[in-house]
């Protein structure tokens, strides 16, 4: 069945952009078309050609904000001239990620009565309908996030948006033109950065001088990697990174919202910097030492102490975000982790206890386990340079890169010109 997979004769190469808090990784890949035998487009896969990873120095990243912006250009250039030339390949586009507990997203449900229900819908009344409901679930999800930011609401920028779901009558629709009925439903995803952390990757792409074909969150990402991979799937996917943890909460299939707070493998590492009275680079030699098993048993029990007291209070930063997550009755059991913070075995165990979730609505016990590259099957990595659950989120960029290469039906179509059209 792979080698119906063919590539185009002048191929474009893509780079995905991770900028995270300790490290910049970048990604060159390309997009392989399957064809059936009469020659239709029936899907597309990402094949990763090349791999790189820059360090930061240290603080010009503070939760998702760019505190030093021209060193981490110099280190992103870093990671793509690595990635460049392992693959042979210059990109002309690129997809990147934007982090921090201040970047939030959620899924509006939105109703809409037609005065007619007997006429078929029309792409001039779509369009009208999916400029009503999404001012509507704009207005609504961008006053929530001001509210809990402290952001003024002119200064929240809209990153990424999309229809999850229509419905007409209660009946699910892909593409709802020549139907009838009295009912439009449409479950809108939007989310929201606050502009100064936007303007910043806004200003990285212009340095780098790729053409930028999206920048998103990471936490949706992860969700639509995720659901397009099972489009029945319902699950929690937890994002441990340097100074924030990003959760995406998916629902049989559909995003219903993402959040993230200011706590992540960073905060073990000043723990033990203090609690040892030693440098923070001293503390995350120690700590990454910890986590493969390569200390003697009395340091480890030493590390793990000090460890087990700031994952409880890393857990309580995951409860009271999944409490934000009011409009599910039920939370999804399956939790999914990825991110360089989960390779200490405190974080799983921690979401494994039999305590913490009785505090939430969840209807049977949560059982945690970690996401693996090969769970997201349509990216294939050829640099042989994926390691694991750090890497993810890359993975989870190429897998948007080949959403937003697609072909948009045409409810995207209406709510992309909708939002040209809103210019937020």
């Amino acid at each position: 069945m792979l080698d119906l997979f063919k590539k185009k004769a002048k191929q474009e190469a893509f780079l995905a952009l991770d900028i995270g808090t300790e490290v910049v990784k970048a990604a060159i890949f390309q997009l392989e078309e399957k064809r059936a035998q009469s020659g239709q487009l029936v899907g597309r896969r990402g094949i990763i050609k090349g791999y790189g990873r820059a360090s930061l120095k240290g603080g010009e990243m503070q939760s998702g904000l760019m505190t030093d912006l021209s060193s981490v250009i110099q280190s992103a250039k870093a990671a793509i001239t690595m990635a460049s030339k392992q693959a042979g390949l210059a990109p002309t586009k690129m997809i990147m990620a934007i982090a921090g507990e201040s970047v939030k997203g959620a899924t509006s449900v939105i109703k809409h009565k037609r005065e007619d229900a007997d006429s078929k819908i029309s792409l001039t009344e779509l369009r009208n309908i999916v400029h009503k409901l999404q001012w509507k679930a704009f207005a609504e999800v961008r006053k929530e996030i001001s509210r809990e930011t402290g952001y003024p609401e002119i200064d929240v920028k809209l990153v990424s948006t999309s229809i999850i779901d229509l419905r007409i009558d209660g009946y699910k629709v892909v593409n709802p033109l020549g139907f009838q009925g009295r009912e439009v439903e449409m479950s809108i995803y939007n989310c929201f950065s606050p502009l100064d952390r936007y303007s910043g990757l806004e200003n990285i792409a212009d340095e780098i001088g790729v053409e930028s074909i999206g920048i998103v969150s990471e936490a949706y990402a992860l969700g639509r990697a995720l659901s397009r991979e099972d489009e029945t799937a319902s699950a929690i996917l937890i994002d441990v990174g340097g100074t924030t943890t990003q959760i995406a909460v998916i629902q049989n299939g559909a995003i219903a919202g993402t959040r993230m707070f200011a706590l992540g493998g960073r905060t073990f590492t000043k723990r033990l910097a203090v609690e040892l009275n030693i440098s923070h680079q001293e503390a995350e030699k120690l700590k990454r030492a910890y986590a493969e098993d390569r200390l003697e048993q009395k340091s480890r029990k030493i590390i793990a102490d000090i460890i087990e007291g700031d994952a409880e209070v890393w857990l309580e930063g995951v409860t009271l975000t999944l409490s934000e997550f009011k409009n599910l009755d039920v939370l999804p059991s399956r939790l999914l982790l990825s991110g360089g913070g989960t390779h200490l075995t405190e974080i799983k165990d921690a979401l494994n206890d039999a305590k913490w979730h009785k505090k939430l609505h969840f209807g049977r016990a949560p059982q945690a386990s970690y996401l693996k590259p090969s769970d997201i099957s349509q990216v294939i990595d050829e640099s042989k340079q994926i390691k694991g659950q750090e890497d993810i989120s890359v993975m989870s960029l190429v897998s948007t890169a080949i959403e937003i290469a697609e072909e948009e039906n045409v409810t995207q179509k209406t709510l992309r010109k909708v939002i040209g059209i809103m210019k937020v």
